[in-house]
This record gives C-alpha cells, sequence and structure tokens, in this order.
C-alpha cells in the first residue's frame, strides 16, 4: 500500500478548442513543467477540456424544445430548450422540482441535468452548453494507448467530473472515465486488521482520485484542468486489476433510493 501520495496541478494549459489533441498538451505541458511521467502515474483530466477537444457543444439558439420538455420547464422554471438537451442525453428523470432536474444519463451516472452546464464554456455566448464526454472509459484508454506509444511508460487515465451527492451539501469530484487503473475495489474476502473476513467491502477508489485531484483542479477560474497523482499502490505484491469507472455505476435492481 502507498505510504503517500502526490498531486500535482500541471500549469499553462491552454484553454482547449474541438479537435486539440489531448496527448500533445499531456505531452507538452509534462515537458513545459519540467517533469517526466513515469510507470504508475494517474493523469486526472477535467471533463470539460474532454468535451470541448471532442466539440460537445450545444448552442442554445438552435434547439427547438418538444412537448416533453415544455411541459418539464414549466414545472422546474428551466429554459425549455435547456431542458431538451438534457432530456436528449438522459435515460430518463429521476426527480424534477423548481430549480433541480436529476436524469439519468445515458452512460448510467445519476446526476443534474444530465452533467450538462455552461460554466467555463464560452465567455462570448451565455447560450452555450457542453455535453459530457461519449464513451469515456473508451477515451481514457485511447489515450492511455497513445501515451504509451510516444513516452513509453504504462500510467493510469481517469476523467473527473464535479457531481452534488444525495444527503450532503456541495460538490465533490467523481470519476466518470478511467483506464489503467482498478476504478473500484473489490475487498470481500479480504481480513480486517483483526484478520475477520471483509464481507462487503467495495472502495471506490477512482472516485477518491478524482476528488483528491479536484481539490487542485477547483470549480472556477483556477484553470488547472489535468493534475498529476504519484505514489499510487494499493494491493501489495498481487494488486486488484484494472477496472473502468463504468463499474462503479451501482445497478438499478440494487438501488434502494430509486
Amino acid at each position: 500500500m502507498s505510504k503517500s501520495l502526490t498531486l500535482q496541478a500541471l500549469e499553462d494549459i491552454p484553454i482547449i478548442v474541438p479537435g486539440d489533441d489531448l496527448a500533445t498538451i499531456i505531452e507538452t505541458a509534462i515537458a513545459d513543467n519540467e517533469l517526466q511521467l513515469r510507470d504508475g502515474d494517474i493523469l486526472v483530466l477535467a471533463q470539460k477540456i474532454v468535451s470541448k477537444s471532442h466539440d460537445l457543444f450545444v448552442n442554445l439558439k438552435d434547439v427547438t424544445p418538444g412537448p416533453e420538455a415544455l411541459k418539464l420547464a414549466d414545472q422546474i422554471e428551466k429554459d425549455p430548450r435547456f431542458v431538451e438537451v438534457v432530456l436528449s442525453q438522459s435515460k430518463s428523470v429521476i426527480r424534477q422540482v423548481p430549480g433541480l432536474l436529476i436524469t439519468e444519463h445515458k452512460s448510467g451516472w445519476i446526476m443534474a441535468n444530465a452533467g450538462i452546464d455552461a460554466s467555463n464554456v464560452d465567455a462570448n455566448d451565455d447560450e452555450i452548453v457542453l455535453l459530457l464526454p461519449h464513451n469515456p472509459d473508451e477515451i481514457c484508454q485511447n489515450l492511455r494507448d497513445e501515451l504509451q506509444r510516444r513516452l513509453g511508460v504504462q500510467v493510469g487515465v481517469l476523467i473527473s467530473d464535479s457531481f452534488g451527492r444525495p444527503w450532503r451539501h456541495g460538490t465533490a469530484g467523481i470519476a466518470i472515465g478511467a483506464a489503467g487503473l482498478p476504478s473500484l475495489w473489490d475487498l470481500r474476502g479480504e481480513p480486517d486488521l483483526f484478520g475477520q473476513e471483509l464481507r462487503v467491502s467495495l472502495q471506490g477508489v477512482g472516485d477518491e482520485l478524482a476528488a483528491a485531484a479536484s481539490l487542485l483542479q477547483g470549480q472556477a477560474a483556477e484553470g488547472l484542468p489535468i493534475v498529476l497523482v504519484r505514489g499510487f499502490k494499493i494491493g501489495g505484491d498481487t494488486p486488484p486489476p484494472n477496472r473502468p469507472a463504468a463499474d462503479l455505476i451501482r445497478e438499478k435492481e440494487r438501488d434502494l433510493f430509486r
């Protein structure tokens, strides 16, 4: 197990625009910050730079809301065009009250507004919103493979986003995509401190790493969307297998609150 863990936000990351190659951005930033990637390092990327590079912008001026969006927007007092975009990215509506819409995103995440917002998106147009990346685990794997090809190192890649949480105030970073790390660590069958067998313990490693990185990434004008995590190690001589962030989603039939 790790006895220490270091996190460093990479400075001087440019504003990401559609078509930017994130592998090149990372490679340049590592050099500019006078660092060198090592095997076992983990790169945590804020969701917005991934979505921007994949050109997942939507202009609300181009959206025509349908009947469901119009009805729901009236109930929750939101722009019906925005609600239409949220519904287009959602499997189902979980809860709605004035000012708040909770949906199940197509990926399975339960979140406000299907993860869509306008903060840190476009300073010149407040009607531009940004969608979550499609297939974030696959994006992480492709980026990991490309960094391995270019730099010859085995690193983990994680995409983080800020989620509100039931029963607690404030947002926290969670993992929506991951490759090269055990996002979920199954400890069942392992002994506790006194030799008792653990029966239900599953550790959300991906979310814990995302939350730690989000302390450096921030929520406002920090401009630090990439964090290098170094020293992470679990499982001793037999580390747990890599698992994607999708494994963190609780199955609907095991969700006691839906």
